[in-house]
């Protein structure tokens, strides 16, 4: 819930602030006080877009910050959102949203004292906060929105149902799309296995071995310079360990003897360093004899390890740049041709899953289908009903669910025996229809509803879908527009039962509503604002304050005793109201 809001230079309201506690709140003032600055403040905490205009004339931006306590039960969204950004909680449960639009329309976002995106904290206050504005119900003629919130009142298994319908869905069409694209490319595959094929048979040809172009680089330049290599190796060998008596060898023999017939211990001491020298003297000759030993003979293989070597740059031309490489791209290829050597055969395999999905796809859209028929019958009573305590006896809200026409011959599937196309939603078309009264055939909401009725139909329809859930906040802005006398008094009424389940904050000019309240804020004009200019306060009032209110509601009539009675009454008749519902 929110229990907390401040702001600063927006609109009209130079410095306000107020705390919000459970179940209604009514937000009232004179028109121009800066009511719906209220909603728009929270509009920026939940996302909304930055408008530079809505900064205060003269100030360098605007602030709102929120302070809201997360539900016992949060949802993954939340948990995810406050793990990724870090934000701080407190200890008491709760986390500060803040916004600031600078003049220029930059604009910041806060979440917990961390600095976040926007939709960061949108993903956050999204979660806990529903507006709904005059836009937003506008909003409700669209078939879109009437889908979802017939989904929305289905519930979890139509939401298990949707979301595996996707699934198999995006499986389809994923499959679709390559039979597409095999169709489409089989010239192309076909002249692509020719190319891979040539490809193979040439390395396949010259049999290339894992690194062999070094090791005949290396074979070729010892060829080439062969007798000087073998003269140097020779020479070195002789002096190292020949055997004509002057090698390295011999000598250090002889410094071994004379060390171990010396009569002083120093020259003794020197004999196990001699003996190392020996040992390693020894290997060095080993290595040079076995150096010389497998050198070729003389200089005949030179022009067979050429025409290897050409061999082998011929294929390091054409499909890499080493040996190493072209083996990488022969086992490259031989899969690419596994799946494209018979274009055919794989078409085939593709359209034998594609239509096994369709399957899938079609039942789950038939399964889908009638969970909504299902839910739409319950859902046009229970708005229905709500619509007769709302002052429009005799109305009726119709939704009917119907299935698309199947104009989209990729994606047609059959549903209880009628094709029809598979949407990203499912097969059906939702849509409002309003019954003027009992026997009149139901009319598009989008043709037939005024604004208050509309304004009617949402409160009804958010009272319902309301019942399984609880533990949001839900603001109104001017719910009310268009209606008054019964009407008013019955959307005070249900916007009292809505709070029962969630934290309810309606902006209203009409005193039949604001009487509903379990807590009531007034934003007044004051003078005497910085540089002369208009300021606002949000109080909240006490009951004896909210009678004044009420008075001066009721068509200005104020502190007179004809208005207070008038307000008195209606107060003690909601409370009385209240208390019994």
């Amino acid at each position: 819930m929110l229990e907390e809001l401040s702001i600063t230079s927006l609109g009209v309201l130079e410095s306000a602030s107020a705390e919000f506690h459970p179940g209604f709140t009514a937000l009232t003032g004179e028109t121009g006080a800066g009511k719906t600055m209220i909603v728009t403040s929270l509009r920026l905490l939940s996302g909304g877009r930055a408008d530079a205009g809505r900064v205060r004339s003269g100030d360098a931006k605007a602030v709102v910050e929120g302070r809201f306590r997360l539900p016992a039960d949060r949802t993954d969204a939340i948990a995810d959102v406050l793990e990724q950004s870090g934000a701080d909680v407190d200890d008491d449960d709760t986390v500060i949203a803040a916004r600031t639009v600078n003049a220029d329309g930059r604009s910041r976002a806060h979440l917990g004292g961390r600095s976040v995106p926007v939709g960061t904290l949108g993903a956050l206050t999204g979660e806990l906060l529903a507006i709904h504005g005059q836009n937003d119900q506008l909003r409700l003629i669209r078939g879109d929105q009437q889908r979802a919130a017939l989904d929305r009142f289905a519930g979890a298994p139509a939401a298990k149902t949707l979301a595996k319908y996707r699934d198999a869905r995006e499986r389809w069409v994923a499959i679709i799309d390559e039979l597409d694209r095999r169709r489409a490319d089989s010239r192309e595959l076909a002249q692509e296995a020719d190319r891979l094929r040539f490809g193979l048979d040439e390395v396949d040809a010259v049999k290339p071995q894992p690194g062999e172009d070094a090791d005949i680089v290396e074979t070729v330049r010892r060829l080439t310079d062969l007798e000087d290599i073998r003269t140097t190796a020779s020479q070195a060998q002789t002096i190292v360990a020949g055997s004509d008596g002057g090698s390295v060898v011999d000598a250090l023999g002889t410094v071994r003897s004379l060390l171990e017939t010396a009569s002083d211990q120093a020259l003794r001491d020197l004999k196990p360093r001699v003996e190392e020298a020996l040992a390693v003297v020894g290997d060095i000759g080993d290595e040079l004899t076995g150096y010389l030993g497998a050198l070729p003979e003389d200089a005949a293989d030179l022009d067979t390890l050429l025409n290897r070597q050409a061999e082998l740059k011929s294929l390091t031309r054409k499909y890499a740049a080493d040996v190493d490489g072209v083996l990488a791209w022969r086992d490259e290829a031989e899969v690419r041709l596994g799946e494209i050597a018979d274009p055919q055969a794989r078409i085939d395999e593709l359209e034998a899953q594609a239509n096994t999905i369709r399957d899938e796809v079609s039942a789950l859209a038939t399964t889908l289908h009638g969970q909504r028929r299902k839910a739409a019958k319950s859902l046009g009573a229970k708005v229905s009903a709500e619509l007769t305590g709302l002052a429009m006896g005799g109305s009726a809200l119709d939704v009917a669910v119907s299935l698309k026409s199947a104009d989209d011959a990729r994606l047609t599937i059959d549903v209880a025996g009628t094709p029809t196309t598979a949407g990203g939603h499912g097969a059906d078309q939702v849509e409002f229809g309003l019954v003027a009264h009992k026997g009149a055939a139901p009319l598009p909401i989008a043709k037939s509803a005024s604004g208050g009725e509309l304004s009617r139909v949402m409160l009804a329809l958010e009272v319902v879908l309301a019942e399984p859930d609880s533990g949001s906040v839900m603001v109104f802005d001017e719910v009310d527009a268009g209606v008054g006398g019964a009407a008013a008094v019955q959307i005070g009424a249900r916007l009292a039962r809505l709070a029962r389940r969630h934290q309810v904050i309606v902006v209203t000019h009409l005193p039949q509503v604001a009487a509903f309240a379990d807590n009531h804020l007034v934003i007044g004009k004051e003078s005497g604002g910085s540089k002369g200019r208009q300021r606002s306060s949000l109080t909240t009032l006490t009951r004896d304050e909210r009678v004044s209110e009420l008075a001066r509601m009721l068509a200005g009539l104020g502190d007179s005793e004809t208005g207070r009675a008038h307000a008195e009454e209606l107060l003690a008749t909601a409370e009385a109201s209240r208390a019994t519902d």
